[in-house]
């Protein structure tokens, strides 16, 4: 029955938070003119009208299950992990770098190898401020905070000179044997981006799942993120949980941003600001409270919300940052989610002591009818016919 009540809280909670959130985008919208009703309409038919528009909100959800899963991994420990956008950015790079450096290939080899490398790079990048935080004590949403800002402009700066040709922003495109999009994905959803990312971003979910609640490694971040003191006690060595805690969410960061640059762009370019898959796959971990299956339908949400949020500028007048308002409403609502649990607790508490009063209320009742009843001299029934 605990557990029972666990998933429920952690179901609702969630759900109130998206309620919240898109009563607050209404409330924008009255309030700057806007009919609330026909742009939430347009919002779901621009979001799943269409089997091209059905195809971008899966492509749009492939890399923040990803970055998602990172965020998730490192929360478990314990850990804040900010960097995920520079993680998944080094990601890309390494991706589209091994497709471009080993061009001849064969598919079999070229797609994991591109894979892989996406993982490796954000793992490593992530590994950094891992044993950082393991050997020196140094916080891990300093480090990471600055790491981005690395990852960024380094990442430009080896576009620039070393990827890109003839001074352009943007490196060529990948070989055919390291994308993920395929013509058959194309004529299902109407020439949509969509591409086999999205198979492989459900895996690793499940796979998470998997690994952190049936592996020893799994337990060991697990219980590193509930007490560092106590599992060092327990004789779990936490620099090296710390430190694999790190790599693994690197990892998947990394796999986020080798879907980009094999699945969605097929290249990289030249960014003025960190992607966007980073920060939004951390609000879709924090929305589904870090669990992994619960990460798939938040990223999916989100996809929702972006893809058909661009239908509203379309179909109206209404500008598509709206969403963005909606989106930062229920990231905000998740994130006071205390305010939450605090209101349902005490609509909880409030009913129990409504009903402790309505049945002292009934005991006190009874015992003034007894008293009354001996009082006045009456006996019981069965006293008098044995009288």
């Amino acid at each position: 029955m605990r557990i029972n009540k666990t998933v429920i809280k952690s179901i609702w909670i969630p759900l109130i938070a998206i309620i919240l959130g898109l009563l607050v985008g209404a409330v924008v919208m009255l309030l700057s003119g806007f009919n609330p009703i026909e742009n939430y309409i347009n919002l779901f038919t621009g979001a799943v009208g269409t089997p091209n528009a059905i195809g971008e909100v899966l492509r749009t959800a492939t890399p923040l299950i990803l970055t998602g899963a990172g965020f998730a991994v490192a929360n478990s420990a314990g850990f804040f992990n900010i960097g995920v956008a520079g993680q998944a950015l080094v990601g890309w790079l390494g991706s589209v770098s091994f497709a471009l450096a080993f061009p001849d290939l064969p598919r079999i080899l070229m797609l994991p190898g591109a894979i892989i490398a996406g993982a490796l790079a954000g793992a490593l990048w992530s590994g950094i401020a891992g044993v950082l935080r393991a050997y020196f004590g140094a916080s891990e949403v300093i480090t990471t905070i600055m790491q981005n800002y690395i990852a960024l402009y380094a990442t430009n700066a080896i576009i620039k000179g070393v990827l890109a040709k003839h001074n352009n922003d943007y490196s060529p495109t990948i070989p055919k044997a390291a994308q993920l999009r395929t013509p058959f994905l194309e004529n299902l959803t109407q020439n949509s981006t969509l591409h086999w990312g999205l198979l492989i971003a459900i895996v690793a979910a499940i796979f998470l799942w998997w690994f952190m609640k049936k592996t020893t490694m799994g337990f060991e971040i697990r219980a590193v993120g509930m007490n560092q003191d106590a599992s060092r006690y327990a004789g779990m060595s936490t620099k090296r949980t710390i430190i694999m805690a790190m790599l693994i969410s690197g990892a998947f960061a990394g796999l986020g941003g080798a879907m980009e640059g094999l699945g969605d762009f097929q290249n990289i370019i030249v960014n003025t600001a960190m992607p966007d898959i980073g920060y939004d796959g951390m609000s879709v971990s924090l929305l589904a409270g870090g669990a992994p299956i619960g990460i798939i339908f938040s990223a999916l949400l989100f996809g929702v919300l972006k893809i058909g949020g661009l239908n509203i500028s379309i179909a109206s007048t209404t500008p598509s940052e709206i969403v963005n308002i909606v989106i930062a409403s229920v990231i905000f609502f998740v994130g006071a989610q205390y305010l939450i649990r605090y209101w349902m607790a005490k609509s909880k508490s409030g009913k129990k002591a409504a009903a402790k009063k309505a049945a002292e209320a009934a005991g006190v009742s009874a015992q003034a009818v007894t008293d009354e009843a001996k009082n006045s001299g009456t006996n019981d029934p069965d006293d008098k016919e044995g009288e």
